[in-house]
């Protein structure tokens, strides 16, 4: 089959289109035909060669897949040859204290697809039946793809950790991104007040359609400043942040008295300032997150499949164009999900 591989780490240039060989369908497993993968910024850091994640070289990236079943592995009768699946993105053992209780993405052997095993850049991809949604017929392959990982981790930080509720205020940094934008339609949904950053003008329109009440670029405004005007002083209930040091201050800054910060990456880097007597004099709570369970998978799931939650497509890629398709995530121009088709 054709994939997407990088030999060795490095930029978007180590990307290569190779022919390797077809994966199998063991025990359990299904071995589907790629129609479309999203790229994720993880699809970038594993590229660039970052020590949380071990991988064999050569790799094939790519978390979130959509296809059809085209042969099942023995013992398999959940599903049949031809259903149009998405495959979930977290991989976890199923066996551990925290698979047992339902916080799957806490398990000791937690991985994600495209990092932990060979990913969906290829016309082929083995995986677990039990990891595999079959797809409604009026949701198109590039849907399916665009929206497992990022809303699954944004309705993990609003609803798992955050516990966001009707009423509630909540600022969404970089709304435009993937997960940013599933923040914001996740948070409307929920009832709550949606403000939302952006970098450029030509994102405001496009972040207001999916249901913010007020815009803020952050490239002209002083963000906790327009935030305690918008609130008349108060501050939000709630920040959504992936970024991490280029916006910490400013999202700390932003939080209200009883105020909770959610974050789920470290996109501008690891290490953040925090003065203590900041958090413990408001009462602020500081939340981690990463992806989210299964029940929060197939809950996102049903909302999509409903039309209550939309993925946003940006740009269409052929596999072949990986490159590109990274590159232009990198030049932060996208809103939406990018999605490569074989």
């Amino acid at each position: 089959m054709k994939a997407v591989i990088f030999r060795q780490h490095g930029g978007p240039e180590v990307l290569e289109t190779a022919e390797v060989p077809d994966p199998g369908a063991g025990s359990g497993e299904i071995l589907v035909r790629v129609k479309a993968c999203s790229v994720n910024h993880l699809d970038l850091w594993i590229r660039q060669g970052i020590p949380a994640y071990k991988i064999q070289l050569p790799h094939i990236s790519g978390c979130d897949v959509a296809g059809v079943v085209e042969r099942l592995g023995a013992g398999v009768a959940s599903l049949t040859p031809g259903d149009r699946v998405v495959l979930r993105p977290g991989l976890a053992c199923g066996r551990c204290e925290w698979c047992r209780r339902g916080d799957d993405s806490l398990c000791t052997e937690y991985g994600i697809r495209g990092a932990k095993v060979p990913g969906g850049y290829a016309e082929l991809i083995s995986a677990k039946a039990d990891d595999a949604i079959v797809i409604p017929p009026a949701v198109t392959f590039e849907e399916a793809a665009a929206f497992p990982l990022v809303f699954l981790t944004a309705w993990h930080m609003l609803v798992g950790r955050a516990k966001l509720s009707a009423g509630e205020t909540v600022l969404v940094q970089a709304a435009g991104s993937g997960v940013g934008h599933a923040a914001v339609q996740i948070a409307k949904h929920l009832g709550a007040t949606v403000y939302a950053t952006v970098g450029s003008d030509a994102k405001a329109p496009k972040a207001k359609a999916l249901g913010a009440d007020e815009i803020i670029n952050y490239r002209r405004e002083v963000l906790h400043e327009r935030i305690k005007a918008l609130t008349g002083g108060r501050g939000v209930d709630v920040v959504f942040d992936h970024i991490g040091p280029d916006v910490w201050e400013g999202s700390v800054r932003s939080l209200g008295k009883g105020g909770r910060l959610v974050t789920c990456g470290a996109t501008s880097g690891s290490s953040v300032p925090l003065d203590l007597r900041f958090v413990y004099s408001r009462q602020l709570t500081i939340l981690g997150a990463m992806m989210g369970t299964r029940t929060e998978l197939e809950a996102v799931a049903r909302l999509v499949w409903e039309r209550k939650l939309t993925p946003v497509v940006d740009t269409v890629f052929p596999l072949a164009e990986a490159r590109a398709a990274q590159e232009r995530m990198l030049g932060r121009e996208v809103f939406g999900k990018l999605v490569l088709v074989p």
